[in-house]
């Protein structure tokens, strides 16, 4: 195949606009592996390790959400330095180490997305094995519509896609929004694309991270668009045995209290 060829097929794959399924060139990747889809546009896809899941609960109500999410031109707030993130799901948990100056603008609405809680209860709706998991669609509609057009200008690629770290998605340049992808493998293919990883997987939780259910298959997954429109309820039916994140919370370490000096007592007059 040639060189223009190839460089087309794996265009199609990165902007996203697109349903078709076209595979990377065998020299870059797995035959079924697909550059990590887009927060709005494309078909999602499913894949990843592990069989079987925890029962999913019932659709929940909007009053479920943070009403703060519904208003995302409001949530600004500048990322610290480095912090952690901790998710619960129904594989297990997992902490993820973020540092801002690997990718400013992507830590920053990453933390603005946690603070605010939008990935509770939200689906890992594409797990494609040797390759991401890849989640950040809300388990609620109204959520999704509100952060449609957010989109944050890229960041320099400053780490590798290696296994473990996170990276947004994205449909073309200056096009990331909410949905997010953890490496399950090392993609160094994707920085010159553009994927710039802001965070990762800390100690064993690749574990947890690497037993997302995957066994519908990339190209039997569920439809994007219909996520975003009928959320979680939509999945749970459809797709029953993909894992939830039950929560992901930021981790604070408050301040130590200062410790005074203990102060005399009076003697009696």
């Amino acid at each position: 195949m040639s060189a223009s060829r190839k460089a087309g097929k794996v265009a199609v794959e990165v902007l996203g606009f697109t349903t078709l399924l076209v595979a990377i060139s065998a020299t870059a990747a797995p035959a079924r592996a697909q550059a990590p889809s887009a927060a709005q546009n494309p078909a999602p896809k499913n894949g990843a390790a592990g069989q079987g899941t925890a029962a999913k609960k019932g659709p929940s109500t909007a009053s479920s959400y943070d009403r703060a999410l519904l208003r995302p031109a409001l949530l600004k707030d500048k990322a610290p330095a480095q912090y952690k993130v901790r998710f619960v799901t129904t594989r297990g948990d997992f902490t993820i180490d973020v540092t801002r100056s690997w990718a400013p603008l992507g830590s920053d609405r990453f933390y603005n997305l946690v603070k605010h809680h939008f990935f509770d209860n939200a689906s890992v709706f594409r797990v494609v094995p040797n390759f991401v998991a890849q989640f950040g669609v809300s388990a609620y509609p109204a959520v999704t519509t509100a952060w449609k057009g957010t989109d944050i200008k890229d960041d320099p690629v400053t780490q590798s896609n290696k296994k473990g770290y996170i990276t947004f998605a994205t449909a073309g340049p200056n096009t990331r929004t909410t949905q997010v992808f953890i490496n399950l493998v090392d993609n160094a293919r994707l920085d010159k694309m553009g994927f710039a990883p802001f965070g990762v997987v800390d100690g064993d939780g690749m574990k947890v991270v690497e037993m997302f259910y995957d066994q519908y298959g990339d190209t039997a997954g569920p439809d994007q668009p219909k996520i975003e429109k009928q959320g979680k309820p939509y999945l749970d039916k459809g797709w029953p045995k993909l894992d939830t994140i039950k929560s992901a919370t930021l981790l604070t370490s408050p301040p130590a209290a200062a410790s005074k000096p203990a102060t005399p007592a009076k003697k009696p007059q």
